[in-house]
Protein backbone atom coordinates (compact mmCIF):
# COMPACT_ATOMS: atom_id res chain seq x y z
CA UNK A 1 0.00 0.00 0.00
CA UNK A 2 2.83 2.34 0.90
CA UNK A 3 6.55 1.83 0.25
CA UNK A 4 7.67 4.48 2.76
CA UNK A 5 8.54 3.07 6.20
CA UNK A 6 6.08 4.06 8.89
CA UNK A 7 7.23 6.32 11.71
CA UNK A 8 4.00 6.52 13.74
CA UNK A 9 0.58 4.93 14.21
CA UNK A 10 -2.64 6.74 15.09
CA UNK A 11 -5.80 4.94 16.15
CA UNK A 12 -9.34 6.18 16.68
CA UNK A 13 -12.14 4.29 18.42
CA UNK A 14 -15.38 4.89 20.25
CA UNK A 15 -18.12 2.45 21.32
CA UNK A 16 -16.47 -0.94 21.84
CA UNK A 17 -12.98 0.59 21.91
CA UNK A 18 -11.57 -1.27 24.92
CA UNK A 19 -12.53 -4.64 23.50
CA UNK A 20 -11.13 -3.82 20.06
CA UNK A 21 -7.87 -2.43 21.42
CA UNK A 22 -7.59 -5.46 23.72
CA UNK A 23 -7.19 -7.61 20.62
CA UNK A 24 -4.59 -5.39 18.93
CA UNK A 25 -2.36 -3.85 21.61
CA UNK A 26 -1.39 -6.95 23.64
CA UNK A 27 -0.20 -8.58 20.40
CA UNK A 28 2.52 -5.95 19.90
CA UNK A 29 5.98 -6.96 21.16
CA UNK A 30 8.18 -4.95 23.49
CA UNK A 31 10.47 -4.25 20.51
CA UNK A 32 7.72 -2.50 18.53
CA UNK A 33 9.48 0.80 17.94
CA UNK A 34 6.77 3.08 16.59
CA UNK A 35 4.90 5.51 18.82
CA UNK A 36 1.15 4.88 18.87
CA UNK A 37 -1.27 7.75 19.56
CA UNK A 38 -4.87 6.88 20.35
CA UNK A 39 -8.09 8.83 20.69
CA UNK A 40 -10.92 7.01 22.41
CA UNK A 41 -14.14 8.87 23.08
CA UNK A 42 -14.24 8.99 26.89
CA UNK A 43 -16.53 10.90 29.27
CA UNK A 44 -15.17 14.42 29.85
CA UNK A 45 -15.99 14.61 33.54
CA UNK A 46 -13.86 11.87 35.06
CA UNK A 47 -10.30 10.56 34.98
CA UNK A 48 -9.65 7.95 32.32
CA UNK A 49 -8.09 4.67 33.46
CA UNK A 50 -7.60 3.32 29.96
CA UNK A 51 -3.79 3.73 29.93
CA UNK A 52 -3.52 1.90 33.27
CA UNK A 53 -5.82 -0.84 32.02
CA UNK A 54 -3.59 -1.61 29.03
CA UNK A 55 -0.29 -1.17 30.89
CA UNK A 56 -1.25 -4.18 33.00
CA UNK A 57 -1.58 -6.51 30.00
CA UNK A 58 0.78 -5.21 27.32
CA UNK A 59 4.53 -5.06 26.73
CA UNK A 60 4.68 -1.42 25.59
CA UNK A 61 4.67 1.69 27.77
CA UNK A 62 1.26 3.35 28.14
CA UNK A 63 0.52 6.87 29.26
CA UNK A 64 -1.96 9.67 29.07
CA UNK A 65 -0.57 12.29 26.71
CA UNK A 66 0.85 15.51 28.11
CA UNK A 67 1.14 18.85 26.35
CA UNK A 68 4.46 19.44 24.52
CA UNK A 69 5.62 15.88 25.18
CA UNK A 70 7.91 14.49 22.45
CA UNK A 71 6.79 11.18 20.94
CA UNK A 72 8.90 8.21 22.02
CA UNK A 73 9.31 4.76 20.49
CA UNK A 74 7.49 1.76 21.99
CA UNK A 75 5.05 4.08 23.78
CA UNK A 76 1.28 4.31 23.48
CA UNK A 77 -0.32 7.69 24.21
CA UNK A 78 -4.01 8.15 24.99
CA UNK A 79 -5.80 11.48 24.68
CA UNK A 80 -6.87 12.75 28.12
CA UNK A 81 -10.58 13.32 28.77
CA UNK A 82 -12.00 16.58 27.39
CA UNK A 83 -8.88 17.54 25.37
CA UNK A 84 -8.15 17.25 21.68
CA UNK A 85 -4.79 15.58 21.06
CA UNK A 86 -2.65 16.81 18.17
CA UNK A 87 0.77 15.97 16.76
CA UNK A 88 2.86 19.05 15.99
CA UNK A 89 5.27 19.46 13.06
CA UNK A 90 8.20 18.72 15.40
CA UNK A 91 6.45 15.41 16.28
CA UNK A 92 5.58 16.39 19.81
CA UNK A 93 2.11 16.18 21.32
CA UNK A 94 -0.19 19.11 21.89
CA UNK A 95 -3.42 19.36 23.87
CA UNK A 96 -6.28 21.68 22.96
CA UNK A 97 -9.62 22.53 24.52
CA UNK A 98 -11.03 23.89 21.26
CA UNK A 99 -14.68 23.18 20.54
CA UNK A 100 -15.79 19.55 20.17
CA UNK A 101 -15.75 18.08 16.66
CA UNK A 102 -18.76 15.89 15.85
CA UNK A 103 -19.74 16.27 19.52
CA UNK A 104 -16.43 14.77 20.62
CA UNK A 105 -13.46 16.14 22.53
CA UNK A 106 -11.08 14.44 22.07
CA UNK A 107 -11.92 14.00 18.39
CA UNK A 108 -10.31 11.44 16.14
CA UNK A 109 -10.41 13.79 13.13
CA UNK A 110 -8.28 16.36 14.98
CA UNK A 111 -5.58 13.80 15.80
CA UNK A 112 -5.56 12.23 12.32
CA UNK A 113 -5.45 15.57 10.46
CA UNK A 114 -2.58 16.91 12.58
CA UNK A 115 -0.70 13.60 12.30
CA UNK A 116 -1.13 13.60 8.52
CA UNK A 117 0.47 17.06 8.42
CA UNK A 118 3.35 15.95 10.67
CA UNK A 119 4.09 12.53 9.16
CA UNK A 120 2.63 12.45 5.63
CA UNK A 121 3.41 9.08 4.01
CA UNK A 122 5.16 7.85 7.18
CA UNK A 123 1.83 7.51 9.02
CA UNK A 124 -0.47 4.53 9.56
CA UNK A 125 -4.00 5.51 10.65
CA UNK A 126 -6.54 3.00 11.94
CA UNK A 127 -10.28 3.53 12.44
CA UNK A 128 -11.94 1.03 14.76
CA UNK A 129 -15.45 0.50 16.11
CA UNK A 130 -17.65 3.50 16.90
CA UNK A 131 -21.18 4.84 16.70
CA UNK A 132 -20.59 8.17 14.93
CA UNK A 133 -18.67 9.52 11.93
CA UNK A 134 -15.58 10.86 13.75
CA UNK A 135 -12.39 9.70 12.05
CA UNK A 136 -13.66 9.61 8.46
CA UNK A 137 -12.45 13.10 7.51
CA UNK A 138 -9.19 12.56 9.35
CA UNK A 139 -8.57 9.26 7.57
CA UNK A 140 -9.18 11.03 4.24
CA UNK A 141 -6.50 13.58 5.24
CA UNK A 142 -4.08 10.74 5.99
CA UNK A 143 -4.72 9.12 2.60
CA UNK A 144 -4.38 12.46 0.82
CA UNK A 145 -1.01 12.98 2.56
CA UNK A 146 0.20 9.59 1.30
CA UNK A 147 -0.26 7.68 4.56
CA UNK A 148 -1.67 4.19 5.06
CA UNK A 149 -5.35 3.81 6.01
CA UNK A 150 -6.71 0.76 7.83
CA UNK A 151 -10.34 0.27 8.85
CA UNK A 152 -11.76 -2.43 11.09
CA UNK A 153 -14.16 -4.64 9.17
CA UNK A 154 -17.56 -3.06 9.95
CA UNK A 155 -19.21 -6.50 9.91
CA UNK A 156 -17.24 -7.42 13.03
CA UNK A 157 -17.24 -4.07 14.81
CA UNK A 158 -19.18 -3.58 18.05
CA UNK A 159 -20.55 -0.39 16.43
CA UNK A 160 -20.26 -0.26 12.64
CA UNK A 161 -21.09 3.42 11.96
CA UNK A 162 -17.56 4.75 12.36
CA UNK A 163 -15.78 2.18 10.16
CA UNK A 164 -18.57 2.45 7.57
CA UNK A 165 -18.22 6.25 7.44
CA UNK A 166 -14.44 5.92 7.11
CA UNK A 167 -14.81 3.48 4.20
CA UNK A 168 -17.34 5.72 2.49
CA UNK A 169 -14.77 8.56 2.39
CA UNK A 170 -11.74 6.25 1.93
CA UNK A 171 -12.79 3.26 -0.19
CA UNK A 172 -9.11 2.53 -0.84
CA UNK A 173 -8.48 1.82 2.86
CA UNK A 174 -7.37 -1.67 3.83
CA UNK A 175 -10.25 -3.47 5.61
CA UNK A 176 -9.03 -5.92 8.26
CA UNK A 177 -10.34 -7.98 11.15
CA UNK A 178 -8.94 -7.02 14.56
CA UNK A 179 -6.36 -9.84 14.82
CA UNK A 180 -5.13 -9.02 11.30
CA UNK A 181 -4.56 -5.37 12.32
CA UNK A 182 -2.14 -6.56 15.00
CA UNK A 183 -0.51 -8.89 12.46
CA UNK A 184 -0.15 -6.02 9.99
CA UNK A 185 1.45 -3.73 12.55
CA UNK A 186 3.90 -6.43 13.65
CA UNK A 187 4.91 -7.61 10.20
CA UNK A 188 4.93 -4.35 8.27
CA UNK A 189 5.89 -1.82 10.89
CA UNK A 190 8.29 -3.55 13.25
CA UNK A 191 11.93 -2.88 12.40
Amino acid sequence: MNSVPARAVVIGASAGAVEALSTILPSLPAGFELPIVIVVHVPPDRRSIIADLFQAKCQLAFREAEDKEPLAAATVYFAPPDYHLLIEADRSLSLSNDDPVLYSRPAIDVLFESAADAYGPELVAIVLTGANHDGANGLRAVVDAGGTAIVQNPDNAFASAMPEAALELCPEARVLQLPAIGDYLRSEMSP
